[in-house]
Parts: structure tokens; sequence; C-alpha cells
């Protein structure tokens, strides 16, 4: 499972942004089923962000966002994330080395 969250942060503010998602991705990659995550800005508008975290499974993401500390920290620099697309996605297709592995899908 994806967490894909998009944000714009003023250059200004940039700092204080990437010290609040570095404590986040610090909690959420510390929790069970949490594969990885990353902060990405981009380069062709410095104030558009991105924020990953993969995730085993629906419910590792769930639980990954249960702990109060996480409560504090992560779930408040989330909600500021913007809101006109979806944030979570099922993973269908990953990828390493050249070979692909699909992924039954948690719709069907």
């Amino acid at each position: 499972m994806l967490l894909v969250c998009r944000f714009v942060v003023a250059r200004a503010a940039a700092p204080a942004f990437l010290t609040r998602a570095a404590r986040a991705l610090e909690l959420l990659t510390a929790a069970d089923g949490c594969l990885g995550g990353e902060l990405g800005r981009s380069v062709d508008e410095p104030d558009q962000w991105v924020l990953v975290v993969r995730f085993a499974s629906v419910h590792a993401y769930r639980r990954a966002l249960s702990p109060f500390e996480v409560r504090e920290h992560v779930v408040p620099l989330l909600s500021e994330a913007e809101t006109t697309t979806a944030s979570t996605y099922e993973t269908l297709l990953d990828a390493k080395e050249g070979a692909t592995q699909t992924h039954t899908s948690l719709l069907a």
C-alpha cells in the first residue's frame, strides 16, 4: 500500500517543514509493516513537495497511525496535505532489478 501526500510549502517555511517531515518519516518507518518512505521536492516548482510511504498492507498502514506519538506528530502534518487527489493507493506492480511482480488487487 502506498501513502502519497502532496504539499505546497512556501520557501521560507521549507526548513521547518523538512524537520516535521523527517520526524514523520522516522515514526512511520519504525512501525511494523512499513517498507520505507521518502520526501521529495519538485525541481521545477520548489514549493511542491511529496511524501511517499510504503506499507505491506492496509492493516499495517492503519496500525502505523495508531500510536499516540504518531497521532501527535504525523497526523497534523498529513492534515496539511493537498486534498484534491487521493492519498492512499494499493500496490499492483512493483519492480526491482529489471523484474516486475504483480500483486492481487484489494478491490477485486
